[in-house]
């Protein structure tokens, strides 16, 4: 998949509804209003009616003759009805809007009403970026602070199964500041093991290869001049980091320093959580959105 409007025309394709908890956000009923206008999806609005049609984007655009708006002022209950709705399957995704991830993260795993898995939750982004010839993914920048061992292939789980979805075999590249296991390294034992587990049958429909430093995931003439044989290299989909530090700096450096196109959501529930940021623009929302409707 080469740009986010092959992922758009693939998504228009299974137009169904999404649940946004708290949605008196102004990007978010934007990057709601332009899904709708896309035929990407339909939405149920849940939260402050009399705020949501007073906002710049609901005073002109936002009508019941376009969106059902259930009207309930607390944020917590709003999150619940939300989440609610995923779970009767009345609607496909849940999306955050002018709520704290705590709140909406709070609903979602309920141990009776939620919405929760045996899975661990992770975040899967993808990048436009202008000098890659695809589609680039990452995972985590957003969810798990210091994964173990045993978390680190369950983040990989979400995101391989998720690409699977999408339709192919995703090359991964597990990104360390060395391409050689070294024991003063601890994060390469681990992707040492990850790669025999791989060898040994976790994850067929995949290519996992690592530790690999950045350089030699993205460019294959950075593999070339190091000398480091590869499969993968230049031609990577998937980029996993060790932490949410070095995943979370990734993450802004493409979007911010690179001017890469970006959306994002959380998997491991029942149905995607579309948890965008509130400085994220409504067009990473409406990408965010997209996604959440291919996985």
């Amino acid at each position: 998949m080469k740009n986010f409007e092959e992922l758009i025309k693939l998504a228009s394709s299974k137009k169904s509804k999404i649940a946004v908890a708290a949605a008196s956000d102004e990007n978010v009923l934007e990057a709601c209003l332009l899904a709708y206008e896309r035929n990407l999806a339909d939405f149920i609005l849940i939260g402050d009616k009399e705020k949501i049609l007073k906002t710049t984007v609901g005073s002109s655009n936002i009508s019941n003759d376009k969106f059902e708006i259930l009207d309930e002022k607390d944020m917590a209950k709003a999150s619940e009805i939300a989440v609610s709705l995923v779970k009767e399957n009345k609607a496909s995704a849940l999306m955050k809007g002018l709520v704290d991830t705590s709140i909406i993260l709070k609903a979602a795993l309920h141990k009776e009403n939620g919405i929760r898995t045996d899975r661990k939750l992770s975040h899967l982004a993808a990048f436009e970026v202008k000098d890659y010839h695809k589609l680039l993914f990452l995972t985590d920048a957003a969810i798990n602070i210091a994964p173990t061992l045993e978390d680190k292939k369950s983040i990989l789980e979400n995101a391989v199964l998720s690409l699977n979805n999408l339709g192919f075999s995703p090359k991964v590249a597990l990104l360390a500041a060395k391409e050689k296991v070294d024991p003063k390294m601890p994060v390469t034992l681990e992707y040492e093991e990850i790669v025999k587990d791989h060898k040994n049958g976790f994850l067929p429909k995949s290519s996992i290869e690592g530790p690999l430093a950045l350089d030699n995931a993205v460019s294959k003439e950075a593999c070339e001049i190091k000398g480091i044989k590869t499969e993968i290299g230049g031609d990577v989909d998937l980029l996993f980091t060790p932490n949410i530090e070095s995943g979370n700096v990734l993450y802004k450096s493409l979007t911010f320093l690179a001017g890469a196109k970006t959306g994002g959501v959380v998997l491991g529930a029942q149905r995607p959580i579309i948890l965008t940021s509130r400085s994220d623009s409504a067009e990473a929302k409406l990408l965010s959105i997209a996604l959440s409707l291919v996985f």
